[in-house]
């Protein structure tokens, strides 16, 4: 008889341990990060720069991906991992600010832990919480650094958070056109949930 304590939980030593996600669902974590960020970028290039009209539909589109990616991998940290292989993106490929990566992470471990909250990211509700509050708290925190950085005229940072809003506005309308989708891609058998 073997004894278990030595191997741990009667695993056997070459039994490999399983992945916590398969590699179907890291490849489609990292093409909806690299969607997300082309047509972020596409629709600012397209709309002549960043206008109220452009952020929201930018944000817009940018939450829905975000949806669909979270039903599309239902586990726990795709959140944070979108975040980190987007923050990457943006900082390698488009020369994006090193100031916005604490925020972001920040954001996503707090929409982790909406998501946790309201149900996990099997449940409807968790998916939308999680997602809600990380675009929340992205935006918020990422006012809190543009305040930390002018804070000798602060009168630059309320001027920019009209902007912020509006994002958020297509941010929160995102919610449900990426229910929408989902219903969709559920029809046509590409979600499975």
């Amino acid at each position: 008889m073997m004894n278990t304590a030595v191997f741990g939980e009667g695993r056997l030593p070459d039994t490999p341990r399983p992945r916590y996600w398969a590699a179907r669902e890291l490849v489609a974590i990292g093409i909806f990060a690299a969607a997300a960020k082309l047509t972020s970028l596409l629709i600012a290039l397209a709309g002549g720069g960043m206008n109220p009209a452009t952020l929201l539909l930018k944000n817009l589109v940018f939450t829905t991906l975000v949806v669909v990616m979270l039903y599309k991998v239902r586990k726990q940290w795709t959140l944070l991992l979108f975040t980190t292989v987007n923050m990457l993106i943006s900082l390698i490929l488009l020369g994006g600010s090193v100031t916005l990566i604490p925020t972001a992470f920040a954001a996503a471990l707090l929409g982790e832990g909406a998501m946790r909250l309201a149900g996990g990211p099997k449940s409807r509700f968790g998916v939308f919480a999680g997602v809600g509050v990380s675009d929340f708290a992205a935006k918020v925190l990422s006012l809190g650094v543009s305040f930390l950085f002018a804070r000798e005229t602060p009168a630059l940072v309320w001027m920019v958070v009209p902007f912020v809003a509006i994002g958020y506005i297509g941010s929160f309308a995102g919610l449900f056109t990426g229910a929408r989708v989902v219903k969709e891609l559920r029809h046509a058998g590409i979600i499975q949930s």
